[in-house]
């Protein structure tokens, strides 16, 4: 499409982040509400501790693989919002259809299909998003969208806790997120048809050659890995907090919301602060997530609030930072590319974690926090190694 009708200032920029931050807050109105109850909703189907961390895990390695070929689907076609049109309806639509999940399984499929969606359309997002970001700071604006992501994933389990204070039926809940998931892509299709080419906010490519991806980018990759091995999923602290009685069934998703929200607004301060010291604000961020776990894990409910929210500060740290360094490190050409490479890592490694973490959970989960605290803080090294000013210069 002509570059020439599209507006591609400052402001324009702006107003197409908050455009897609307004379709992920609508998206994790839905699918975040979902996730709350996940654990919980599984375990009165008859799922044990490990089938919830394993089909968690699964739907994530699914999920972030997936991007692999996603990712090189964009950078092959340059057909984004195609990419990122048919992944939302797909991430979006499986989550009333767990209404109808009579069992574990068949909810199961659900999910992994859910993540599938997010798979497709991630990659395509991202490459968007950090064209426009370059205009007003790559922390600011993926700090900008991940905090608008984060007021949906606060609503969505308030939500659903709503409809379960009233009903106690999770089918309930999950028919009432039909509401967001409509709005979500209306709001996209809406954002399409006034920015149809986004690749425009960048007019320059710069970093890296496009020939190869750099020492850099792979160092960067396995520590983002390790980061995601020892980050406990939520379905798994969900299933602790129900099987030691920690709390109520309604309390669950609101804890939820408000580790959420404490991520949302992470993502601003840390993004502000990439902008200024760069990967070191990561760093901040992993140490911050390797002290949630013995919290969450080894304490009564105080402890597990305060694991909390160091869980959502450090997962706001990371889901924001860990795509601005991306853009960073690699040219527009090959960004596609490297978001699906860095994902299909990424999402393996989550898997792996949290197949073993799920594991150890009925073993020792003294052992479940070693190992949690023990992959995070590996990735520090390697992430203060990537922060220095050479290693921007590294070749293959």
């Amino acid at each position: 499409m002509a570059t020439a009708t599209q507006d591609t200032s400052r402001k324009a920029a702006v107003r197409f982040i908050v455009a897609l931050g307004l379709i992920s807050l609508f998206g994790d109105v839905t699918y975040e509400g979902a996730r709350s109850v996940i654990g919980p909703f599984l375990g009165t189907l008859g799922a044990s501790a490990f089938a919830v961390a394993f089909i968690a895990g699964f739907g994530e390695m699914v999920g972030y693989a997936l991007r692999l070929v996603s990712g090189y689907a964009a950078d092959k076609t340059r057909s984004y919002w195609l990419l990122v049109t048919f992944g939302y309806t797909l991430n979006l639509l499986a989550v009333p259809l767990l209404a109808l999940a009579g069992n574990w399984w068949l909810a199961a499929i659900l999910i992994v299909l859910e993540r599938t969606g997010k798979a497709i359309r991630t990659p395509a997002r991202d490459v968007m998003l950090s064209q426009a970001a370059k205009q007003v700071g790559r922390g600011w604006g993926f700090g900008l969208h991940e905090a608008m992501d984060q007021t949906g994933a606060l609503l969505g389990p308030l939500v659903v806790a709503a409809v379960l204070a009233e009903s106690h039926e999770y089918w309930r809940a999950f028919a009432v997120l039909a509401i967001p998931a409509c709005l979500a892509i209306a709001t996209l299709l809406t954002a399409r048809s006034l920015y149809p080419n986004p690749i425009a906010f960048e007019k320059k490519s710069t970093g890296l050659a496009t020939e190869g991806l750099s020492r850099t980018f792979w160092i960067y990759v396995i520590a983002a890995g390790l980061l995601a091995a020892g980050f406990v999923d939520f379905p798994l602290i969900s299933y602790h907090f129900r099987a030691d009685r920690l709390t109520t069934q309604t309390m669950i998703p609101i804890l939820y919301a408000i580790s959420n929200g404490i991520e949302g607004l992470a993502a601003l301060v840390f993004g502000k602060l990439f902008d200024k010291i760069g990967i070191s604000a990561l760093i901040i961020g992993a140490l911050l997530s390797s002290a949630s776990s013995p919290l969450v894990f080894l304490g009564g409910f105080a402890m597990a609030v305060a694991g909390m929210i160091l869980w959502g500060a450090g997962m706001g740290a990371q889901q924001a930072l860990l795509r601005a360094a991306i853009a960073n490190i690699v040219p527009s050409e090959r960004r596609g590319a490297a978001y699906g490479i860095f994902n299909t890592v990424y999402g393996l490694l989550w898997f792996a974690g949290s197949a073993a973490m799920g594991a150890l959970y009925g073993v020792s989960r003294p052992g479940l926090v070693a190992f949690a605290m023990a992959a995070q803080l590996c990735a520090v090294p390697l992430l203060w190694w990537v922060s220095r000013p050479k290693a921007t210069q590294a070749r293959t």
